[in-house]
C-alpha cells in the first residue's frame, strides 16, 4: 500500500487554544503524533449535530474516506443517552459531540470499519450497543493514576500490551452494565473494567478505558494498540 491508511478523528470541542482567537476544533497532539508513528495518516472530524439530532447517514458519507476510526477520550457523556440520571460530578458534557460521536460509533461498527475507543470513545461505544456507565467511580480513583492492569490470556490485547501492562488512567466514570456482544478483557485491581473486546464484530475492534496516548512514544506497548489500529485499517483498505 503506498499511502498512510486514513483514521478518521473526531475533534472535540475547546472554549479556547493556545495562538487561535475563538473556539475551536481540537485533537490531542500526543493523539495524532501516536497515529503518525504507527504508519496512519490522522483526519479530524468537524462534529455536526446540531441540536443534539444526528442524521447516520451523513455522518456515514462523510466518514467514506476512512480505513479506519479512532473515537478519543474527551468529557463526560450525557447519562440521559443510556436512561441515566447525571451525577453530581459530570463535566464537559456536549449533547452535540454526544450524537456525533455515537454516530460515529455505529457506523464504524456497522460497516467494520477498524475501531479503537479510547476513555469517553469506550463509554462511547458501550452505550451505542445499550450499555451503561457507572456515573462516578466515588472513591476507586482513576485520576492521574498510572497501574498496573490484568488482562485476559486469551484476549486480543493480551497479544497486544501483554497481560499485565502499566496504562496511564484519568476518568472518574467507567463502564456499568456491557453493551450487547462485548466482553470485558482487562481490569484495574479494584474491579473496574479497563478493556472490552467485541465477540463476532465485522471488523476490528478495541476499547480501552485507559489514555494509551500518553505513554506510547516511550512504552512500546501502548504504541503497539495505534499500531493495531493502522495495520487493520491498511488491510480494510487493501480489500
Amino acid at each position: 500500500m503506498s499511502r498512510r491508511p486514513l483514521i478518521a478523528l473526531p475533534a472535540r470541542f475547546s472554549e479556547s487554544a493556545s495562538a487561535l482567537r475563538y473556539r475551536a476544533d481540537v485533537t490531542a497532539r500526543a493523539l495524532a503524533e501516536a497515529v503518525y508513528a504507527a504508519g496512519g495518516e490522522p483526519l479530524v472530524v468537524h462534529p455536526v449535530a446540531p441540536g443534539a439530532v444526528v442524521d447516520d447517514a451523513e455522518v456515514a458519507a462523510r466518514l467514506w474516506y476512512a480505513d479506519g476510526v479512532l473515537l478519543p477520550g474527551g468529557g463526560d457523556l450525557a447519562a440521559r443517552w443510556a436512561g441515566q440520571q447525571a451525577h453530581a460530578t459530570e463535566y464537559d458534557v456536549d449533547e452535540e459531540q454526544d450524537a456525533f460521536d455515537l454516530a460515529v460509533a455505529r457506523h464504524a461498527l456497522g460497516t467494520g470499519l477498524p475501531l479503537l475507543a479510547i476513555c469517553r470513545g469506550t463509554q462511547v461505544v458501550n452505550v451505542a450497543l445499550g450499555g451503561d456507565l457507572v456515573q462516578d467511580l466515588g472513591e476507586r480513583t482513576h485520576r492521574h493514576v498510572v497501574q498496573e492492569i490484568a488482562v485476559e490470556p486469551d484476549a486480543v490485547l493480551a497479544g497486544i500490551v501483554g497481560t499485565t501492562p502499566s496504562i496511564s488512567c484519568y476518568h472518574h466514570q467507567g463502564i456499568g452494565r456491557l453493551g450487547a456482544g462485548l466482553r470485558a478483557v482487562a481490569h484495574a485491581a479494584d474491579g473496574v473494567i479497563e478493556a472490552v473486546e467485541l465477540a463476532g464484530a465485522q471488523g476490528w475492534y478495541l476499547g480501552v478505558q485507559w489514555h494509551p496516548e500518553d505513554t506510547a512514544a516511550t512504552d512500546p506497548a501502548q504504541a503497539g494498540l495505534f499500531r493495531a489500529l493502522v495495520e487493520a485499517a491498511r488491510q480494510r483498505a487493501l480489500v
